[in-house]
């Protein structure tokens, strides 16, 4: 009995979380610009029409070009830490490794209105400088969280061994520390990419003229008659985002498989 009740909690519970997901697609295909049932046709029209769209195209060039810078800074900073929380023992490490990762639990509005009144103060004016600036903020703590059990995991005999065959640090790292842990390093790329896809509060704050995707897709909802068209967007959006993830897990797993195989001695 209790474990019908947990199966049926279960499904209520995925129901209620990708139900509106769902609902993207079906009124994407809807001929009629009311978003309501019943249906009033099928139709790709709306997904022809965002080729059009010249506004749309420059706001998902600049979701791109912040969304990849922020992936490579937000992991390269990622590394750096998650090697140093690894591997090294230092004076009030536990409360420097807090402070990074609090962006994790504080309120996006207030780390927005925060990043603004400080550039704000310091002259800095609003663009994409200052949306990458705001997304690196949010999306190192999860590259640090994606990437510091690869370090862990890692046996430093590897490294003494490199070293004693005359290796030098920088080379040790590059040739065997690297490659063990660039699954994490891609998944941290892609889940740090889709997060600055994805993000709406900061880029609303810090974006100035330099509009976002998340922030035009806003805008478009003051005119009813683009809703069909956001919801193709929103659909194509979803569908990509998916894959990333899928693509962050199969490289999550993969790396975990390579560090079993290496604990147990045996070879990919």
């Amino acid at each position: 009995m209790k474990g019908a009740g947990l199966r049926v909690y279960t499904a209520l519970y995925l129901v209620f979380l990708y139900l509106p997901i769902v609902l993207l697609p079906i009124f994407a295909f809807n001929d009629s610009t009311v978003i309501a049932f019943p249906l009033g046709g099928f139709t790709t029209g709306w997904f022809a029409e965002l080729a059009a769209v010249e506004a749309l195209h420059a706001a998902v060039l600049t979701s791109v070009k912040i969304a990849v810078i922020t992936a490579l800074v937000s992991t390269l900073l990622g590394i750096c830490a998650a090697r140093a929380a690894a591997r090294y023992r230092f004076p009030g490490k536990s409360g420097i490794l807090g402070l990074i990762m609090l962006p994790l639990v504080l309120p996006e509005i207030i780390v927005a209105v925060s990043l603004l009144v400080v550039f704000l103060q310091i002259g800095l004016p609003l663009s994409a400088l200052t949306v990458i600036l705001g997304h690196v903020l949010i999306c190192t703590p999860f590259a640090i969280a994606i990437l510091n059990p690869a370090f862990q995991s890692l046996d430093v005999s590897l490294e003494e061994a490199a070293v004693d065959l005359g290796e030098t640090a920088w080379g040790t790292f590059r040739l065997i520390v690297l490659p063990l842990v660039m699954p994490g390093v891609i998944s941290s790329l892609l889940i740090a990419f889709t997060i600055s896809m994805d993000e709406f509060i900061i880029a609303f704050f810090l974006s100035g003229s330099d509009a976002t995707l998340p922030v035009y897709l806003w805008g478009q909802f003051r005119f009813p008659q683009r809703l069909p068209v956001v919801m193709a967007l929103g659909s194509i959006l979803v569908l990509l985002s998916v894959l990333l993830l899928v693509l962050a897990e199969l490289a999550r797993r993969r790396g975990a498989r390579r560090r079993g195989a290496l604990d147990t001695g045996g070879f990919l």
